[in-house]
């Protein structure tokens, strides 16, 4: 019997070890969101897809698919629904390699107050909707560049859902802002998640293989 999307996220999770080494197994992460990666309008990266580095280069779009099952579907309310925020981030925990992750993890991208574009935009319910990007990026970001030798990584997205009803934002002077090399090494995601009371809704990752030496 096949899994529904849901559980098959939680299964390729595990499946690439990112549960445990991004997210703990001790989270009991169970998604509600259902989300993909675009990269300049056409290349889709959905759970382990491996992409090449000249095709990641630029900012991506996020595309929500409206099955979303969260708090923000509480109700029936579509205006509640638009006013629902959430903040992303992008890490790599295999840095600079799998076998010696001694920088993980590497934060790659930090942004706050994606919206999901109310479903009544929607009348099929089964395409995937671009989430609006309401702020510029706390951490730019910074493309994928496995060293030469370092194998395959894993570039993982984690989609927090932001406190019903505020407008959050990260304060000024946060590590979140550090943008070089050296700042974004050494940084933890869920911790991220669990110090400004984020709720983890949503994970995603794709692969990219280190040209050989």
């Amino acid at each position: 019997m096949a899994l529904d999307p849901l559980s098959a996220v939680v299964t390729a999770l595990k499946r690439e070890s990112i549960i445990p080494d991004v997210i703990p197994e001790t989270a009991g992460f169970a998604p509600t969101v259902l989300f993909s990666i675009i990269y300049r309008g056409v290349t889709e990266a959905v759970l382990s897809t491996e992409l090449l580095r000249e095709d990641i280069l630029e900012e991506p779009e996020i595309n929500f698919t409206p099955m979303v099952a969260s708090d923000e579907s509480a109700g029936d309310s579509t205006s509640k629904r638009g006013e629902t925020s959430y903040t992303l981030v992008m890490t790599d925990p295999d840095a600079p390699s799998r076998a010696d992750p001694k920088y993980r993890q590497f934060r790659h991208w930090v942004i706050t107050g994606l919206k999901s574009p109310p479903t009544s935009q929607n009348p099929s319910g089964t395409a995937s909707l671009t989430a609006l990007k309401t702020r510029a990026s706390t951490t730019p970001y910074r493309p994928p560049g496995p060293p030469p030798g370092s194998g395959p990584h894993r570039y993982c997205f984690l989609l927090f859902q932001e406190p019903i009803g505020d407008s959050f934002s990260i304060p000024e002077g946060a590590k979140e802002y550090g943008a070089t090399l050296e700042e974004r090494r050494s940084w933890n995601a869920f911790e991220f998640g669990n110090q400004y009371g984020l709720k983890l809704v949503g994970a995603n990752y794709f692969i990219v293989k280190s040209a050989d030496i």
